[in-house]
């Protein structure tokens, strides 16, 4: 059945089931094409009437299938042509005054959108939750660093995205006053930045999933990128705006098969070769990295999963290791491996080899981040809160684990509604109980601030875990190696 709205730019149509009505594809901002391609966001120019009952364009990505997985129900299905892809979709069950989720997907910064199945939004409107789910630039037009243009531009997108929230989310049952902002991996660090960067008043709470405030590329590691990007379609930086989408998003995608050294200037690749975009520290957006900027009055639940690195070992198979390669894998990101070696699998965290590769990264690129965010806004007068993702798929004869990306179906309560293909989550009586849970703390959170466990804080440094065996840990005696490390 149509439903219609009346907004600031006019009236959009949506389609409501069951009670839920949905909202695809309205244009936060306007499409961003000729001059404005990489440029600052801009207020919409459509008016009139916008049909949103249909899923809209997609930013230009390639697909969004990592080798010998199916993630279409996270990735999308790839890149949608069309102009109006800067635009919002949202869920809700009518009424006012209701709380607001914004999520801002992953994808590495290169893919992804916030209409791929698994995002959808009904089980949030159900629960008496405003679900608003965003794309934004990606790639070359969103994050790349180039001469004469702004960095960050993925990330302003986001901005305007949440202003437009601000603006409209009332006509949708929604309160411009109770918005939190939430995230997974890439979208994760997106929700970290946004915490330490954006205009106040925007948002409420933030929730960072498998993120973390200690993942920006300095502008030498940004120049980096952009340099392999120059060598390879062999046009100058400040020329990209003539290079069409589709060359630009087969370059990135070439950018994805080479090992570009991002260690530059003394300084670690914070993102251990997974992604080679991400925010940028420009000195306009961010003065360093968002773990030491974070907002002092938003509150702030973050986490991770407990073996988020098991999804690249599963699609990105890697030769046997030997103790020697084991070693100079962590030589790359620590000053002591042997050291490291030993601590990991004291904790009984691997035992294998390539096990304990896979925690020692899953550490480094996302349990560490989390900790630190963590530490980093504890002491703040808003609340922190802490979590670990631990219930394992037994896909793949259980070698992904509770590997990226996993909590997605659980956060989101669609393990009894969409195919979440290789993730292997089954529908029966453990999976939907836990859904059931965790679903429910995201919504006490956007609702009061609180997920329903203890606040971390630093005299009570407590993580939930979430999954068969709940209840509340402290860290383990190995990830104290990695104070100080950078």
């Amino acid at each position: 059945m149509d439903r219609l709205v009346r907004i600031d730019r006019g009236t959009v149509r949506g389609d409501e089931v069951d009670g839920v009505v949905a909202f695809k594809s309205i244009p936060y901002a306007a499409a961003p094409v000729g001059a404005g391609r990489f440029a600052l966001p801009q207020p919409p120019t459509w008016s009139g009437e916008w049909d949103a009952r249909q899923s809209g364009p997609t930013a230009p990505q390639a697909s969004g299938r990592l080798p010998g997985l199916n993630l279409t129900s996270l990735l999308d299905v790839g890149w949608v042509a069309g102009p109006d892809y800067l635009s919002a979709s949202v869920w809700t069950p009518g009424g006012g005054g209701l709380p607001v989720l914004v999520f801002v997907h992953g994808g590495a910064f290169v893919g992804g959108s916030g209409t791929a199945s698994g995002y959808g939004g009904t089980a949030f409107a159900r629960d008496g939750v405003v679900l608003v789910s965003i794309n934004y630039r990606l790639g070359v037009p969103g994050f790349a660093a180039i001469p004469g243009a702004p960095n960050n531009r993925g990330l302003y997108d986001q901005i305007a995205a949440l202003q437009w929230v601000r603006e409209n989310i009332a006509a949708f049952g929604g309160d411009p006053d109770n918005v939190t902002i939430f995230g997974e991996s890439a979208g994760g660090i997106s929700v970290a930045t946004l915490v330490a960067g954006a205009p106040e008043g925007l948002f409420r709470r933030a929730i960072c999933e498998s993120g973390g405030g200690s993942h920006a590329l300095t502008e030498p590691q940004a120049a980096a990128v952009t340099a392999a990007l120059v060598g390879h379609l062999g046009v100058p930086a400040e020329d990209f705006a003539e290079v069409s989408d589709v060359d630009l998003v087969a370059a990135v995608a070439w950018l994805g098969t080479q090992r570009l050294d991002l260690r530059v200037d003394g300084v670690a690749d914070p993102l251990m070769g997974l992604a080679k975009f991400g925010p940028v520290i420009d000195g306009d957006l961010l003065d360093g990295q968002p773990v030491g900027a974070l907002a002092p009055g938003v509150e702030v639940m973050v986490g991770n999963n407990a073996d988020e690195i098991n999804l690249y070992a599963v699609a990105l198979p890697a030769p046997p290791l030997d103790a020697d390669a084991l070693r100079l894998a962590v030589s790359r990101l620590h000053p002591d491996p042997d050291a490291v070696v030993e601590a990991y699998r004291s904790a009984g965290r691997g035992g294998t080899l390539a096990e304990l590769l896979a925690a020692i990264g899953t550490d480094y690129v996302f349990g560490i981040p989390a900790l630190r965010m963590a530490d980093a806004h504890a002491a703040q007068p808003a609340g922190t809160w802490r979590y670990e993702f631990t219930w394992r798929s037994p896909a793949y004869e259980g070698r992904l684990g509770a590997c990226h990306g996993l909590e997605l179906p659980f956060v989101f309560d669609t393990v009894s509604t969409v195919d979440h293909g290789s993730l292997g989550v089954p529908d029966n009586d453990e999976t939907r109980a836990l859904a059931t849970e965790i679903h429910a703390a995201w919504v006490a959170f956007a609702l009061t601030g609180d997920p329903g466990w203890p606040r971390y804080t630093p005299a009570d440094p407590v993580v939930r875990r979430l999954g068969p065996d709940p209840g509340t840990a402290v860290d383990g005696p190995e990830r104290s190696l990695w104070s100080g490390i950078r």
